[in-house]
């Protein structure tokens, strides 16, 4: 079975493309359209199919259409995913989207109409939606950052725009906003926070943090959040469990970094190159890192309270 990604390529004339992707040089091919990496969708499509290559030649269809700002790209998607095949799908990683809950909810009446769920995976535009729609306890994997996560802790706020301050302020602790996201069932049943230090949450408990190694000058590179996503989905798609799959992605994503040596005006394409040998490299320690969250999860497991 095959891995889908859907999202949205910065271009309005785009057309809708559901296709298999490739990746040639600094550039995604989907059919007879080439779309150049860099940050957001693109950038997240490329580095699944890169770390996908280390196992093979990934099995990765792309659901992408033409969208700047206006949601005209997004309400194809929206609308050409309810009527589509999606039996042959292990998993969904949906990017960015123009929040519009009720092209979500089409979305999700869909999935719920199928003989068995896929793996679904949120982040960006999607993931502001499905919380907004209340149905984010439904998914297995979102993958904010901090503001993101502050986002998804306040019940109130129907968009990151008008998340309450104080959420956002830097003393406010993370595992503060993880407990509220979980408490108004706001948060997927996994989480993967990045930031300066990443961190695994699993129905609302932390499993792993994530700060060395420490490449600052990341930080101003567009797309790096995005190919955490994009490696954490190549993992799921060979099977790798989900909490590992998180850390793994995490890891590879900053020693990706380390290796490439970027300074500030480095693309995100300098980077991908150096992702294949920083996932070999990280995957070394894999048994490991499942014992480690296997003992987490067991510590103290938390408990949801019931939906109202």
């Amino acid at each position: 079975m095959s891995w889908l990604i859907v999202g949205t390529v910065p271009q309005e004339a785009f057309p809708l493309v559901h296709e298999k992707v490739f990746l040639e040089g600094g550039h995604l091919r989907v059919g007879s359209y080439h779309i150049p990496v860099a940050r957001g969708t693109p950038a997240l499509v490329a580095a699944a199919v890169q770390a996908g290559s280390i196992f093979g030649n990934p099995d990765i269809d792309v659901l992408l259409a033409g969208d700047t700002g206006r949601g005209r790209g997004s309400d194809r998607i929206y609308r050409y995913f309810q009527d589509m095949d999606r039996s042959r799908y292990k998993g969904i990683t949906f990017h960015y989207l123009q929040p519009d809950i009720d092209g979500h909810n089409r979305v999700w009446m869909a999935l719920e109409s199928d003989a068995k769920r896929p793996i679904l995976v949120a982040d960006a535009g999607f993931m502001y939606v499905a919380k907004m729609s209340g149905y984010a306890a439904q998914y297995d994997l979102f993958t904010p950052d901090a503001g993101e996560l502050a986002f998804l802790a306040d019940e109130k706020a129907p968009h990151p725009f008008y998340t309450r301050g104080f959420l956002l302020q830097s003393d406010a602790a993370l595992s503060d906003l993880i407990e509220k996201a979980y408490t108004h069932h706001n948060a997927a049943r996994h989480l993967l926070i990045k930031g300066k230090t990443d961190v695994v949450v699993a129905a609302g408990q932390i499993i792993a943090e994530i700060s060395e190694p420490c490449v600052p000058v990341l930080e101003p590179i567009g797309g790096t959040g995005d190919t955490v996503t994009g490696i954490a989905t190549a993992l799921l798609d060979m099977g790798m469990a989900m909490t590992t799959a998180c850390r793994v992605a995490a890891i590879t994503n900053r020693l990706m970094g380390k290796r490439a040596s970027p300074d500030p005006a480095s693309s995100i394409c300098d980077l991908l190159g150096f992702l294949p040998q920083a996932l070999i490299e990280t995957l070394k320690h894999r048994e490991q890192f499942l014992h480690q969250d296997h003992e987490a999860l067991e510590a103290a497991p938390f408990s949801l309270p019931p939906l109202t």
